[in-house]
C-alpha cells in the first residue's frame, strides 16, 4: 500500500496504545530500527488500517474495529489467510508478515503486511491518467480477476475457506438476514430484492476464490505503469461463484459518478475507459479455465443488492457510533441508491 491510499496527517487516530504495538512488533519482527511512526489510513469503512513505519521497514497493520461486531464480520484473520495462500500466484497481494489473534496488543485481532508502493484510485474515471493507460488499467483489472478465479483453491489449501455449491442461494439468505437483523428503517427496494432474487437464481454453479469487494478502489496500480501490483481488502473473500465477483467489479458502468464514483454519463471514449462489454469480454478471454456461463441481469442485481446491504451496515454502525470513517453516514445512505439500481436492473429483464 502507498501514500496514495490516503494517510491521516499529524497524530494517528488510534484506539490503542502505540507503545504496546511498538514493543510487540520489535519482538516479533527482528531488526526493526528507529522510532515507530503510525498513521491511520483514511477512507476505509470497515477494518481500521494503519501505516506503521520504521527506519528500515514499511508496514501496514489492519485490525478489527472495537466494539460489538456481527458474528463473522471484520474477519481480518481470513484476509491474512487468503493473502498468504495466494503468495507466489499470478494474483498480486501484499506479503503478510504477522497474523495475530491475540487482542491484548491493539485491543482486537490484527495482521501486518509489507507495504507495497503504488497508486490507488477511488474515482473510477482514474483522474490524471492518460486515456491509453486507463484502458490498459481496466484490462489489467480484468486480467487480475481472471487470474484469481483460475487459482486452484484446493491446491492452495483453501478447501475449508467456504462452502462450494449454491453460492447465490446462501449469499442471498445471508445478506437478507443481516439486513433484517439490524434493520432500523424501511427500504422497499430491498424488500423487493429479498423476494425476487431467490426465485431467479441461474442454474450455473461454479466455485472459485472470490474476493468479494473487487473494484477499482481496492486495487493498487504500479506507480507509473498501467498494471495492478496489489489487490487489497480481502475481508469479504470466500469460495464462491466467479460471476458474483465479475458483475460486482463492473458496477461502475451501471452507476453515476455521484453514486459511489460510477462511470454512467461519462464520455468513456474521451476517457479511454473500455465499454462494459469490452471489459467483460477481456475477462472471459483472460480466463485459463473454461468459462461456462456469462454475467446476466440477475448477477448485476445480486451484486447491487449485496452492496446495498453492506452499505446499510455502515449506516447502522454510524448510528451506533462504531464506524471506521467520519463519512460513514453519507456512505451508508448510498444503500438506498444501490437498492434502487438493483430493482431497475430486474425491471428491464
Amino acid at each position: 500500500m502507498s501514500e496514495d491510499r490516503g494517510a491521516t496527517n499529524g497524530k494517528a487516530d488510534v484506539e490503542f496504545q502505540p507503545a504496546r504495538l511498538d514493543a510487540y512488533l520489535r519482538g516479533a519482527i527482528p531488526g526493526l530500527t528507529g522510532d515507530m511512526q503510525l498513521a491511520r489510513i483514511a477512507g476505509g469503512q470497515s477494518n481500521p488500517t494503519f501505516f506503521v513505519t520504521y527506519a528500515n521497514r514499511r508496514l501496514v497493520l489492519r485490525k478489527k474495529p472495537p466494539g460489538k461486531l456481527l458474528p463473522g464480520a471484520h474477519a481480518v484473520e481470513r484476509e491474512a489467510r487468503v493473502m498468504s495462500a495466494l503468495a507466489g500466484s499470478r494474483v498480486p497481494v501484499p506479503p503478510v508478515v504477522l497474523n495475530v489473534a491475540d487482542s491484548d496488543v491493539v485491543g482486537t485481532p490484527f495482521f501486518v503486511m509489507d507495504r507495497v508502493e503504488g497508486r490507488v484510485f477511488h474515482d473510477t474515471s482514474l483522474p490524471g491518467v492518460a486515456p491509453h493507460d486507463r484502458r490498459a488499467m481496466y484490462f489489467s483489472m480484468a486480467e487480475t480477476l481472471a487470474a484469481l478465479h483460475d487459482v486452484d483453491w484446493k491446491a492452495a489449501g483453501l478447501t475449508d475457506y467456504g462452502r462450494p455449491g449454491d453460492y447465490f442461494g446462501r449469499q442471498i439468505a445471508r445478506w437478507s438476514k443481516q439486513f433484517r437483523d439490524t434493520q432500523w428503517r424501511d427500504i422497499p427496494d430491498l424488500d423487493v430484492l429479498i423476494d425476487w432474487l431467490p426465485k431467479n437464481i441461474p442454474a450455473s454453479d461454479e466455485a472459485t476464490i472470490c474476493h468479494g469487494d473487487f473494484r477499482i478502489g481496492n486495487l493498487m496500480f504500479h506507480p507509473q505503469e498501467p498494471r495492478v501490483v496489489a489487490v487489497l481488502d480481502w475481508e469479504l473473500s470466500t469460495l464462491g461463484h466467479p460471476l458474483a465477483d465479475l458483475s460486482y467489479s463492473a458496477l461502475a458502468w451501471r452507476t453515476k459518478p455521484s453514486e459511489f464514483g460510477g462511470l454512467m454519463g461519462n464520455d468513456l471514449d474521451a476517457l479511454g475507459v473500455p465499454r462494459e462489454a469490452d471489459y467483460l469480454a477481456h475477462y472471459y478471454a483472460a480466463r485459463r479455465t473454461p468459462v461456462t456461463s456469462r454475467a446476466t441481469p440477475f448477477h448485476f442485481a445480486f451484486s447491487m443488492f449485496r452492496f446495498a446491504v453492506i452499505l446499510e451496515g455502515i449506516a447502522v454502525r454510524a448510528r451506533g457510533g462504531n464506524a471506521a470513517a467520519d463519512n460513514a453516514k453519507a456512505v451508508g445512505d448510498m444503500s438506498l441508491i444501490f437498492a434502487r439500481r438493483a430493482v431497475e436492473t430486474i425491471e428491464t429483464m
